[in-house]
């Protein structure tokens, strides 16, 4: 008797669920797999996440630029208001997107690093394009090298077991933002330190 095949739900665009075994997921996605469910969009940071080269990366760098070109009609409020609603939003999409692409931790999400990156520049607002870039790279060292308590928030999820839990899942999706709100942490607490200096 062979072991059954663990099957993953995929939601389509026109609500039907189709499930596939999780050897046929996408290993890697595509335009046709990001526009095919709205949380994709959402979770590829609108297609950021396809890059084939580092897309936490290029991730981080659309966030950059979608915060210069917002902030004309984003005041700190608006800042405050997007960056609460995209928690969530980016928690469900991260979710679903995960789930869809059969990996509890795909590179190609990048929501988080999206909604982590704005609320460090946020944060250090008003500030130079120099100080920019410097949390930028801060923030890119401590989301990729992930020391101390990026680490730690990164394998707090990595243990689930979607076969056996009903909300794996979920968790993925919370263990998706929670490491790159670590790393906006640690990078805040070192511009920080360099201001106090």
């Amino acid at each position: 008797m062979h072991d059954p095949v663990p099957l993953i739900p995929v939601h389509t665009r026109n609500g039907k669920v189709l499930y596939l075994p999780l050897s046929l997921a996408p290993s890697r996605p595509t335009a046709k797999f990001m526009f095919s469910h709205p949380a994709h969009i959402i979770a590829l940071g609108m297609g950021s996440g396809l890059s084939r080269l580092a897309p936490g990366t290029a991730g981080s760098l659309w966030a950059w630029v979608a915060f210069i070109a917002l902030s004309q009609w984003l005041g700190d409020v608006g800042w405050g208001v997007l960056i609460a609603i995209s928690l969530p939003v980016g928690w469900w999409a991260s979710s679903v997107t995960a789930r869809n692409m059969g990996n509890l931790d795909p590179s190609n999400i990048v929501i988080d690093e999206i909604v982590a990156f704005w609320l460090v520049l946020w944060l250090i607002t008003p500030t130079s394009l120099l100080e920019q870039a410097l949390a930028f790279a801060l923030f890119r060292y401590f989301d990729a090298a992930k020391p101390g308590p990026v680490g730690w928030a990164d394998r707090l999820f990595h243990n689930l077991e979607p076969d056996t839990d009903s909300r794996a899942w979920d968790k993925a999706g919370w263990g998706i933002m929670l490491d790159d709100l670590v790393a906006a942490g640690c990078t805040l607490l070192v511009v920080a330190a360099w201001r106090f200096m």
